[in-house]
């Protein structure tokens, strides 16, 4: 969620404010062109995965389904860990999801329950292609926390086994006070829920977090990981991303490797030790001790 926000050498009042310009900014100037869509799929392929003749192995009978944060797309959420699961022999896969009229690029900005609506429809693509009957899931931020609606609601815990949440907003976000601030600023709170629901949806509290929480977090017959950092700047505090329910492991990345200062971003789109992890969360009979020198495995 929300990759615009960054640790800052300035007061944090004008870091917020500045991240809340930046995110207005891109949405009325966007500079990435549609154009390029069919480019970055095609390298996508030629890194292996959407490959669509992809069958999955008896070793890795699901494919993998990979679910980008906001303002991500299903290419450079992915440039690191798509390679890294199809190097250790899975099927995977990656969608677009949440896009605005006029809004290349940067997705996942749209409706979360519509943006749930995308990935039932994209997991029945993938099943349907591999002849798998069940598929696991990946995501990064929102792409953590919105496939919860497709399972509670829209009937995904049929056909999903794992649910694996880098850094997910599972019950919402403060981001850092920002919402806070939203008052003393007439209108830009209005535009942010008119223009970016997306971005309404996840704030804790929300009309869009209080359904998706009511009656627990989980549902049967999924297996539940998330993936945290300390460090986390954007889903915050940290311990809110932690889900609640039976077949649930919840991860401290600091648990597993003190040294490692990934925050929001760097967790879900550099951190091979937290990839380490998402590999143990796919195949738990097979998994191995993450550490320190999983950054190099």
């Amino acid at each position: 969620m929300l990759p615009w926000i960054r640790a800052a050498r300035v007061p944090r009042t004008r870091s917020l404010l500045a991240a809340l310009l930046l995110a207005l900014t891109v949405l009325v100037a966007p500079t990435a062109t549609a154009s390029a869509a069919p480019a970055a799929a095609e390298a996508a392929t030629s890194r292996g995965w959407n490959d669509y003749s992809c069958k999955p192995s008896a070793a890795h009978p699901r494919p993998v389904v990979l679910v980008h944060g906001t303002f991500g797309n299903s290419i450079d959420n992915w440039l690191v860990l798509a390679p890294y699961l199809v190097n250790r022999g899975y099927c995977v896969f990656s969608l677009d999801y949440g896009q605005l009229p006029g809004v290349p690029f940067f997705h996942g900005l749209g409706p979360i329950d519509k943006s749930a609506e995308q990935l039932d429809v994209f997991v029945d693509k993938v099943l349907d292609a591999t002849g798998a009957p069940k598929a696991d899931i990946v995501g990064h931020s929102q792409g953590g926390m919105m496939p919860n609606y497709y399972l509670k609601f829209l009937g995904g815990a049929d056909k999903v086994n794992a649910l694996v949440g880098i850094a997910p907003d599972n019950h919402g976000t403060t981001l850092l006070g920002l919402t806070k601030l939203l008052p003393y600023f007439p209108g830009v709170e209005k535009f942010i829920s008119d223009k970016t629901p997306g971005l309404a949806d996840q704030v804790a509290g929300s009309p869009f977090i209080t359904k998706l929480t009511a009656g627990g977090d989980t549902v049967p017959g999924v297996r539940y990981t998330v993936i945290a950092t300390k460090y986390d700047q954007v889903v915050t505090p940290y311990r809110t991303q932690y889900l609640d329910g039976p077949n649930v492991r919840n991860v401290l990345l600091q648990d597993l490797c003190p040294l490692d200062l990934s925050e929001h971003v760097a967790i879900g789109t550099i951190d091979r030790i937290a990839f380490h992890e998402v590999a143990n969360a796919l195949d738990p009979p097979r998994a191995t001790p993450t550490t320190c020198a999983s950054v190099i495995g």
